[in-house]
Parts: structure tokens; C-alpha cells; sequence
């Protein structure tokens, strides 16, 4: 097993992940490039004390970039989805 802290880097934070939360109990977080589902699973139960239901991954890819004549790529990151049991919230995410 993964470091728990070392998963999950960083929560989603945008327009469309407000509404999943809000609608679906859905939450979204940059995880690790090597995890896998159970590690997400096992770091966000113990972390928050909740309860998932189920966890989407996808890796989101870097784009390129350009700054004057040089071409750069930004880095491939993963994402996840993680819903939680009816019921479970993650006080973090509330008071944004």
C-alpha cells in the first residue's frame, strides 16, 4: 500500500466538479499517476472517514505549448472521480 498522502495530491476544483458534487456526490482529485482504483479507494476513506461507491480514473493529457519559437508540453496528469455512498460528504469541499 501507497503512502495515503502521496495518492492524492490535490482536490478539482472547477465549475463542472461543483455541480457533480452538488448533484451526484461525485468528487474530483489529481491523483497519482501510478495508483490504481484501490489505492484512491483506501486513501480517501481513511483520509475523510467516508464511504465510496465507486471511482472513475482517466489520465488527462498535456497539451503543447508554445512560448515564441519553442515548443513545450505540458505534463499528463491523472484524474478521478470518486462517489460516495448516499449519505457521506467531504466537509472540504463546503465551504467553496
Amino acid at each position: 500500500m501507497k503512502e495515503l498522502y502521496r495518492v492524492l495530491k490535490r482536490p478539482v476544483l472547477s465549475e463542472k466538479a461543483d455541480l457533480q458534487r452538488d448533484e451526484d456526490n461525485k468528487y474530483y482529485f489529481e491523483v497519482e499517476m501510478a495508483s490504481n482504483k484501490m489505492d484512491i479507494r483506501t486513501a480517501v476513506e481513511s483520509i475523510f472517514k467516508v464511504k465510496v461507491a465507486k471511482i472513475n480514473t482517466e489520465i488527462m493529457r498535456g497539451k503543447n505549448r508554445r512560448v515564441g519559437r519553442t515548443m513545450g508540453r505540458r505534463p499528463s496528469w491523472k484524474k478521478a472521480c470518486v462517489t460516495l455512498r448516499e449519505g457521506h460528504t467531504i466537509d472540504l469541499f463546503e465551504g467553496v
